[in-house]
C-alpha cells in the first residue's frame, strides 16, 4: 500500500511538535517535518524548489505568527507570515496537487455573541493577528484547490510557550495571581487536534473533489481563563490564591473575544472525530509535563 505523503510546515511549534510525537502512530503516513530553517513558507523559489522534489500528497500548515499582542505593532510580519505565506502555499497546491490543511484561529469572530460559533458565523477579526488570519483563510476558501481550514482556539501543548506553562511559572512564583473571568472559550489541548487532523487525513483522501471546506475544533466544555487558571493551581497543588478580574483591569494591546466557544457538530459529523473534555486532557498534560 501507498503511503500518504504529508508536509508539516511550522513543525517547532505546538501543534506541529504534537504531529510529530503522534506520526510514529501512522505507518501509512510519510511525513516531512520543516521549520524556517528548513523551508521558509515566506519565499516563494524556496518553495517551488521543496515541492518540485516532494511528490506530497497533503501540506498540513502549522507555520503562524501568533504573538497577539506583538502583532499589533509588527503588522508587516504578522501579515507576511500569516497572509503571504498562506498564499504561497495555495499557488503551490494548485501547481502540485496538494491537499492543503490550513489552521486558523477563533480570533476571526469578535466574541459578541453568546451561543457557540458556527462555521458559517460572519467572521468579524478585532485584532490584526485575528485580521490576518481571516485574510489566510479568504486566500484559501477563493481558490480552487482542496483544502480545509480548521479554527481551534486556546491552543495549549507540553511543547512551546502557552497559557498553561505561564501560569504554572507565575503562580509558583507568586503568592496571588489576578486572571480575568470575563473572557470565556474552550482550552484545547494540541495533541488532541493533531490526533483529529491525522485521523481526518485518510478519509480526505477519499473525497470526491473538488473539496474546500471549514471547519471547528476546540475540546469540549466551556470555561473562563480564570476557570483554567484555578484548574491547573488546584490539580498541581501550587500555592497561590487566584483572584477573579474583568478584562477591563488587565489592559492589552490587542481585543480579545469575550466569547470564543466553537460548536464541533460539523467536523464530529463529517469525520468522526472524538472531542475530548477540556479537563480531562488538560489533566493528561500536566501528568505529562511533571
Amino acid at each position: 500500500m501507498e503511503k500518504i505523503n504529508i508536509l508539516v510546515t511550522g513543525s517547532n511549534g505546538q501543534l506541529g511538535s504534537e504531529l510529530r510525537e503522534l506520526s510514529v502512530q501512522y505507518p501509512n503516513c510519510q511525513f516531512t517535518f520543516t521549520d524556517v530553517t528548513e523551508l521558509d513558507i515566506t519565499n516563494i523559489d524556496a518553495l517551488d524548489n521543496f515541492f518540485a522534489k516532494g511528490n506530497f500528497d497533503f501540506i498540513i500548515n502549522c507555520a503562524a505568527y501568533t504573538a497577539v499582542d506583538a502583532a499589533e505593532t509588527n503588522r508587516d510580519l504578522c501579515y507576511k507570515l500569516n497572509v503571504v505565506a498562506v498564499s504561497y502555499l495555495v499557488e503551490m497546491a494548485q501547481k502540485y496537487n496538494v491537499f492543503l490543511i490550513q489552521v486558523s484561529t477563533d480570533y476571526v469572530f469578535d466574541g459578541t455573541k453568546n451561543t457557540p460559533y458556527v462555521e458559517d458565523d460572519v467572521p468579524i477579526p478585532s485584532s490584526i493577528y485575528g485580521s490576518t488570519k481571516r485574510d489566510a483563510e479568504k486566500q484559501i476558501i477563493f481558490s480552487d484547490i482542496n483544502a480545509v481550514i480548521i479554527r481551534t482556539a486556546w491552543l495549549y501543548s507540553t511543547y512551546g510557550k502557552n497559557f498553561v506553562k505561564s501560569m504554572i511559572k507565575y503562580c509558583t512564583e507568586r503568592d496571588e495571581m489576578n486572571v480575568v473571568f470575563d473572557q470565556v472559550g474552550t482550552p484545547t489541548y494540541a495533541r488532541d487536534l493533531a490526533k483529529a487532523i491525522l485521523d481526518m487525513i485518510p478519509q480526505l483522501e477519499k473525497v470526491q473533489k473538488p473539496f474546500n471546506e471549514l471547519y471547528h475544533y476546540s475540546n469540549e466544555g466551556v470555561c473562563s481563563w480564570f476557570d483554567f487558571t484555578k484548574h491547573i493551581v488546584n490539580r498541581l497543588g501550587i500555592e497561590c490564591k487566584v483572584n477573579p478580574i474583568r478584562s477591563a483591569e488587565y489592559p492589552t494591546a490587542a481585543q480579545r473575544p469575550a466569547f470564543s466557544v466553537l460548536d464541533k457538530s460539523k467536523i464530529k459529523k463529517a469525520f468522526g472525530v472524538d472531542v475530548p473534555y477540556w479537563t480531562d486532557s488538560l489533566d493528561f498534560m500536566l501528568n505529562k509535563l511533571q
